[in-house]
């Protein structure tokens, strides 16, 4: 398949074809609102069934939930305690499609013990649940993504975790579910979409739906976040997948029904590797929620929380008191206790809890234990729940009800589409080791590499022969190259350095200074390709270093509305334009302002 790159001017073709559809006959098929895991997988299902397709996105693409999440792919083992027999296999069938096929560079596996404390029932109990975990796994017959569950002694869990507490557990089983990079995920389902012929722009802000006389949603006005312009796209199907914003966008259709979803804060912390001994993961009950201590990387990522969320829907933070909260119930099966001093990072994300009861007066196409289809009203198509894990059905689901019975002729194409970077991975790991000769990159760098692009590789391997000195890895943030940064902007997309920082690298929280350190350097990759000033450039660096201070004053404050107000003065440094910035009027009265999208939780 032709790979595109997301591009700025690949962004402002995107707008100018948005622009054009408000003209009779040039009107799309499908326009998503929403650019979280959801949104994206709803575009690519829309674009690979021959509809015209637009998606937008008021922030950065994954920019809510779905870089926030616990970064799992995995059946859900807690929902076997509610015999959701039907959920669990349909969540593991697509846990097995990403490793297998969609995305098998992005998706590995990663093992967790289940510590037992009880020597006789609870293995029994335990054991039989996982069990039938590993066994709804195999039954839509596809390959075997996973090793079966192992029944392990106190000494064999101690040698897989030997910093877990002697007296903590007599035994655990061992099973394995899945890792991801969620926020690239989400990149890579964009990106995968706009190689199909979908049109897609990030910072693209929904003013108002369209609608008829009678109600019927015929299109959209929407604002370039980034100059202020607006825009009418006419659809004749608008999709919301906008996660926590779902009712504030169901209301710009001046309808009353729809779906209810309330905001749920969870957030984790980030470890060294080092400071935990443990080869494999650990699952923890809790009395709130699980708690998950998962090898990632360099480091540990433990979380998470479960907390009602009230304060602004953009950049929720982690408290002193959730911190505080993750470690004392780490701490409670560790023999090394950690403390705040070892925590490096930390985010927070919001769940779309999706309520039981969809509005009066709304047509439901099909309601799930985790997602629900509905329509408000004709024309606007509203899916809310669900989780990163499923994104691929509830996009199905999603545009089989928007196109109605279309669908039977135009059927869903997914479930055997690689995304990119998936194809031809398995001839890039065979020469990977020739590669590193070349190039300089280790074995650690290699897998790095190919995790996070896997065919995909051979396009960063151009930028480094154009430019060798992008080899070498950033002297201050050395576990990235400086190709990589480079391609954040030239192919992923990415508009601002906080893109870069948050979603195309981690280093917001995988470094204890939050990449401060290295800003200096990657705004002089950066900015030659987005055309910066030195104006711009120090209102970039000024911003970044503005959210960061304020995230580490916020985790120091006990309650959500107190971090909320600290992390706020940083908001008027930030260079994205945000909606109060560019619209003082023309929106609908009562409209919401800086709605941002999201997709489904990962945990």
């Amino acid at each position: 398949m032709r790979t595109a790159p997301l591009t700025v001017q690949a962004r402002q073709d995107a707008l100018d074809v948005m622009r054009a559809s408000g003209e009779r006959g040039n009107e799309l098929d499908v326009l998503v609102i929403g650019g979280g895991v959801t949104g994206a997988g709803i575009a690519l299902d829309a674009v690979t069934r021959g509809l015209s397709t637009a998606v937008v996105e008021a922030q950065d693409w994954a920019s809510g939930t779905s870089s926030r999440s616990s970064k799992l792919v995995h059946g859900g083992l807690r929902y076997l305690q509610m015999l959701d027999f039907h959920l669990v296999r349909e969540a593991l069938t697509e846990r097995d499609l990403l490793i297998n096929t969609l995305a098998p560079h992005l998706v590995k596996p990663v093992s967790f013990l289940y510590p037992l404390e009880n020597r006789v029932w609870e293995r029994a109990y335990v054991g039989a649940g996982v069990l039938l975990y590993d066994t709804l796994a195999t039954v839509n017959g596809s390959k075997r993504a996973m090793p079966m569950h192992q029944h392990l002694s106190r000494k064999g869990m101690e040698r897989l975790f030997p910093d877990l507490r002697h007296d903590a557990a007599v035994g655990a089983v061992r099973y394995w579910d899945a890792s991801v990079d969620d926020a690239r995920l989400v990149e890579t389902l964009i990106r995968t979409a706009v190689s199909y012929g979908a049109h897609a722009a990030s910072r693209t802000q929904v003013l108002d739906l369209h609608t008829t006389t009678g109600g019927a949603v015929t299109g959209a006005e929407l604002v370039d976040l980034e100059t202020g312009e607006h825009l009418d796209v006419r659809a004749r199907a608008v999709i919301n997948a906008t996660g926590v914003w779902t009712e504030e966008t169901e209301s710009l259709a001046g309808t009353e029904g729809g779906l209810r979803v309330l905001a749920s804060k969870g957030i984790h912390i980030v470890v060294p590797r080092s400071r935990i001994a443990g080869n494999t993961g650990l699952i923890l009950q809790t009395e709130k929620s699980v708690l998950f201590i998962i090898p990632w990387s360099r480091y540990w990522v433990i979380g998470t929380t479960d907390t009602p969320w009230e304060q602004d829907l953009v950049h929720p933070v982690a408290t002193s008191a959730d911190i505080d909260y993750v470690i004392e119930h780490a701490n409670a099966v560790l023999s090394r206790p950690i403390s705040r001093d070892d925590v490096i990072g930390t985010w927070a994300g919001l769940r779309p809890l999706l309520q039981p009861h969809v509005k009066e007066g709304t047509s439901s196409a099909k309601v799930s234990r985790e997602h629900t289809v509905a329509s408000p009203t004709p024309g606007l198509t509203v899916i809310a729940g669900g989780k990163l894990t499923t994104y691929r059905v509830m996009a199905k689901d999603a545009v089989d009800f928007a196109i109605g019975s279309r669908a039977t002729s135009l059927p869903s194409l997914t479930h055997d589409l690689p995304l990119v970077g998936a194809e031809g991975l398995r001839v890039f790991q065979r020469q990977a080791k020739a590669i590193g000769a070349k190039y300089g990159w280790d074995r650690p760098r290699m897998d790095h590499l190919l995790h996070r692009y896997g065919s995909l590789l051979g396009e960063l391997i151009d930028l480094v022969d154009a430019e060798p000195a992008l080899a070498e890895p950033l002297k201050n943030a050395p576990a990235y190259i400086g190709a990589e940064i480079v391609y954040a902007v030239s192919h992923e997309g990415a508009l601002h350095l906080d893109d870069v920082m948050m979603h195309r690298t981690r280093l917001n929280y995988e470094q204890a200074d939050k990449g401060v350190g290295a800003l200096d350097e990657i705004v002089d990759l950066i900015a030659p390709v987005l055309g910066w000033d030195e104006r711009t450039r120090s209102k970039e660096i000024a911003a970044y270093t503005a959210r960061a201070e304020a995230e580490d004053a916020a985790a120091q404050e006990h309650d959500d509305a107190a971090a909320e107000q600290v992390r706020l003065r940083a908001a008027d440094l930030a260079p994205m334009r945000r909606l109060d910035d560019v619209v003082e009027a023309g929106t609908k009265p009562g409209s919401p302002r800086g709605r941002g999208s999201a997709g489904p939780a990962g945990t």
